[in-house]
C-alpha cells in the first residue's frame, strides 16, 4: 500500500472516529437516563393522545381485530399510569432476573471465587484469544435465554480490564455476542421453538401441511455464528478499542493463584460437578420432574423457564464452596452479608428500572408499537419488491421496527402473519422469511434503548465511569450494528443466490 493511501485510509478513518464522538457527545449531554425514559413516558401518552383522536387504526393480520391507539391521557388511560406504576416496577422482565442472579453471584464474588477464576484465566489464556472467547461465549449464551445479558456483559468488562485492556470494549464484546448476535449461534437456543411455533403458524395459512421445527435456521446461524466471531473481533480490535484509548481507570493486578486459591478452586469445582450431576437427574431422563409434564420437552419446559434459578445455584454453591475453603466463609453470617454486599451496587439501576418500566409499559399498553409495526409491515408489502432485493427491504423494516419495539417474539407474532403466506405466494419458503426476519431483529439490539437491557448495560458502563451514559453505549456500538448488518445481509443474499438451505428440511424455495 502506497504512502498516498496510507493517508486517504487515516483520514477516512479519522473522519469516522470523529462522527462517533460526536455521537457520543451529543448522546452524553442528554440527560440522566432516569430522567430520559420519564420524558419518553410523557412524550408516549401525549402520541398515543393525538394518534387516538386522530383515529388511526390497523388491522392485526394474525386475529383479524382491529388495533386502535389507547389514549393514555383519557380517564381510562390515567388510571393505568396511576395504579399500575408499581407493576410496570416490579414486573419489569430485566429486574428480578438481575436481583435474583446477583444472590448468587454476590456470594461467588464476595468469597472470592469470582477473582480466583479470572486471575487464573489472566495468567493462563493467551491474550489473543480473549476477544474472540468473550464473543463466542456470548452467542453461545442465547442457550441460557436473557443470562448473557446479567453474567456475560460484565464479566466481559472485567476481563479486559484485567488485560490492562479498556473494559467498555469487553463489555461492548459481549454485549455484541449476547444481543447483537442474537440471530447466530452453534446450537439451538430458547428462543428458536418460539420463533419456529409463530412461523409453522403463519405458514399454515397457505399451507395446512406445513411443519417448521425449531432448527429451520440452523444452517444460516451457524454460518452467521462463525462470522459474528470473526468480524466481531476485528471490530472490537480495529475499530472499537482504538477509539475507547487507553483506559487510565483502576484495574486490579492479577497475580498468580496461590495454594489455597487452587484447593478453593478444586472445592468449587467439585461442588459444581454434583450441583449438574442433580441438574442432569432433574432434567434428562424421561418424565424427570423440570421436563414439560405434558409434552416431555426440555425447551419449553419448567426448566428454561426457571432457569434463572439454576444461574443463582450455579455460583452460589460454588461461592460456598470456594469460601469455606480458604475461610473467606465461617458462617451463614457472611453468606448474607455477600448477598446484602451485591445489592448495594444497584440501587442506581433499581431507579433507573421505575422509569424504564413505566416507558416500556406505556408503549405496549397505547399500542402504539403495535400500530408502528403493522404500518410499517404493509407499506413494505406494497411496495412489490421481488427476489434479493425484497429480503434485504425485509431485513431492513425488521431493523427499523426493532428500534421501538424490543420482543423479538413480539414483532413476529405480527410480522409473521402478513410476510410468511406473502413471500410463500412468490415461492419462499417461510424458513428463509424467518431467517431474514432475525438478521434485522438481531443487528439493531445494541444501539436502541427499547432493548430491555439497555439500561443495565448502561449501569454496567457507569461502574467504571460515571459519565459513561447512553450516547457511549451508541457509538460504542454503531460499528458493529453496520459492520453485522452489511456482513449478514450480504451472506443472505449468497445463501439465497446459491440456493443453499437454511436448515434441515428448508430449502430456499417451495418445491414446484
Amino acid at each position: 500500500m502506497t504512502e498516498g493511501s496510507d493517508n486517504t485510509t487515516a483520514a477516512k478513518r479519522s473522519i469516522l472516529m470523529r462522527s462517533l464522538d460526536r455521537i457520543e457527545r451529543v448522546g452524553n449531554r442528554l440527560p440522566h437516563p432516569a430522567t430520559l425514559f420519564a420524558i419518553f413516558a410523557v412524550i408516549i401518552a401525549v402520541a398515543s393522545a393525538l394518534i387516538s383522536r386522530a383515529g388511526i387504526t390497523a388491522v392485526h393480520p394474525g386475529t383479524g381485530g382491529t388495533i386502535e391507539a389507547v389514549n393514555m391521557i383519557s380517564h381510562e388511560g390515567f388510571r393505568f399510569m396511576w395504579t399500575k406504576a408499581t407493576d410496570n416496577f416490579v414486573y419489569f422482565p430485566p429486574l428480578g432476573i438481575v436481583l435474583v442472579a446477583m444472590i448468587g453471584l454476590g456470594v461467588a464474588e464476595g468469597s472470592g471465587l469470582i477473582s480466583a477464576l479470572l486471575r487464573h484465566l489472566v495468567t493462563s489464556a493467551p491474550p489473543r484469544l480473549i476477544t474472540a472467547a468473550v464473543i463466542t461465549a456470548g452467542i453461545l449464551s442465547h442457550l441460557a435465554s436473557s443470562a448473557g445479558y446479567v453474567l456475560l456483559i460484565p464479566l466481559g468488562a472485567m476481563i479486559f480490564a484485567a488485560f490492562k485492556r479498556h473494559p467498555i470494549a469487553g463489555l461492548a464484546a459481549a454485549f455484541l455476542g449476547v444481543s447483537g448476535g442474537f440471530g447466530a449461534n452453534f446450537l439451538i437456543g430458547s428462543i428458536d421453538p418460539i420463533l419456529a411455533g409463530l412461523t409453522e403458524s403463519a405458514a399454515q395459512i397457505i399451507d395446512a401441511d406445513m411443519h417448521i421445527t425449531p432448527a429451520v435456521n440452523y444452517y444460516f446461524m451457524l454460518a452467521a455464528a462463525f462470522m459474528s466471531v470473526v468480524r466481531g473481533t476485528f471490530g472490537t480490535e480495529k475499530s472499537v478499542e482504538p477509539r475507547l484509548g487507553k483506559y487510565e481507570g483502576e484495574s486490579e493486578d492479577f497475580e498468580k493463584v496461590s495454594p489455597d486459591e487452587r484447593k478453593g478452586l478444586a472445592w468449587a469445582a467439585g461442588a459444581i460437578a454434583v450441583f449438574l450431576i442433580i441438574l442432569a437427574l432433574l432434567t434428562l431422563p424421561e418424565g424427570a420432574v423440570l421436563r414439560d409434564p405434558e409434552t416431555g420437552s426440555l425447551l419449553r419446559s419448567p426448566f428454561m423457564n426457571g432457569l434463572i434459578t439454576a444461574i443463582l445455584i450455579f455460583f452460589l454453591i460454588p461461592g460456598i464452596a470456594y469460601g469455606i475453603a480458604i475461610g473467606s466463609i465461617r458462617s451463614d453470617k457472611d453468606i448474607v452479608k455477600f448477598m446484602t454486599s451485591s445489592m448495594k451496587g444497584l440501587s442506581g439501576y433499581i431507579v433507573l428500572v421505575f422509569f424504564a418500566g413505566q416507558f416500556v409499559y406505556y408503549f405496549k399498553y397505547s399500542n402504539l408499537g403495535v400500530l408502528m409495526a403493522i404500518k410499517g409491515a404493509e407499506f413494505l408489502g406494497s411496495i412489490g419488491f421481488t427476489g434479493v432485493l425484497l429480503l434485504v427491504s425485509f431485513v431492513i423494516l425488521s431493523a427499523f421496527i426493532n428500534l421501538f419495539m424490543g420482543s423479538a417474539s413480539a414483532k413476529w407474532a405480527i410480522m409473521a402473519p402478513v410476510f410468511v403466506p406473502m413471500f410463500m405466494l412468490v415461492g419462499y419458503h417461510p424458513g428463509i422469511t424467518q431467517a431474514a426476519y432475525r438478521i434485522g431483529d438481531s443487528v439493531t439490539n445494541i444501539i436502541t434503548p427499547m432493548m430491555s437491557y439497555f439500561a443495565l448495560i448502561v449501569a454496567f458502563a457507569q461502574k467504571y465511569d460515571e459519565k459513561y451514559g447512553i450516547g457511549t453505549i451508541t457509538a460504542t456500538m454503531l460499528p458493529y450494528t453496520a459492520i453485522i448488518g452489511i456482513v449478514w445481509t450480504i451472506l443472505l443474499a449468497v445463501w439465497m443466490l446459491i440456493g443453499l438451505p437454511v436448515g434441515p428440511d428448508a430449502p430456499i424455495r417451495l418445491p414446484g
